[in-house]
């Protein structure tokens, strides 16, 4: 990439605005995620993701139609931890450090003050999310574990593969 590429890169990124979902924001993040290789859930996880995980989740706009989105929340039993569900960006954003933004301003978020490791799921092949996971690790200078978390066989299609767990921290803010 040449610097006029990073240029064109970073001044695209610039334009987004980021911020807290809302219940009208759940049509259009599940049509991000139908238009797109991600698992399919319904439109009504991420309506009610955005009004009862809303502090957790956040939207990428640019010029108020959504472009990325994450969706994520606290287990009450691990206060410490923020689990990442999805992660989804436009195929027009990608290549752009969206992920990695959207990732930066769920930490950042009030929300997560006490959160201290970041956890995910990623299935084997899917290297761009391993990539961000990792990625995250490197931006605050900390350890990423990788370990088999769900075995394809929990899955009762043949369609799925296994997820790995990705556990990011600690994560010194």
């Amino acid at each position: 990439m040449n610097s006029s590429s990073v240029t064109a890169t970073a001044e695209a990124a610039d334009k987004l605005a980021f911020s807290k979902p809302a219940v009208e924001d759940g049509a259009a993040m599940w049509e991000l995620v139908n238009n797109s290789t991600l698992d399919q859930n319904s439109v009504y996880k991420y309506i009610m993701m955005s009004e009862f995980f809303a502090e957790t989740c956040v939207v990428a706009k640019e010029n108020d139609k959504l472009v990325g989105f994450v969706t994520a929340f606290i287990p009450p039993e691990r206060q410490d931890v923020v689990f990442v569900w999805q992660i989804g960006v436009s195929s027009d954003q990608r290549g752009k450090g969206v992920a990695s933004r959207l990732l930066q301003e769920l930490v950042s978020r009030d929300a997560c003050r006490d959160v201290r490791f970041v956890e995910a799921t990623v299935t084997p092949s899917n290297d761009a999310s391993q990539s961000l996971f990792r990625g995250l690790a490197q931006k605050y200078n900390t350890g990423c574990h990788v370990e088999e978390l769900f075995p394809e066989e929990l899955f009762p299609t043949d369609d799925h593969e296994g997820e790995l767990s990705f556990r990011i921290g600690p994560i010194e803010k």
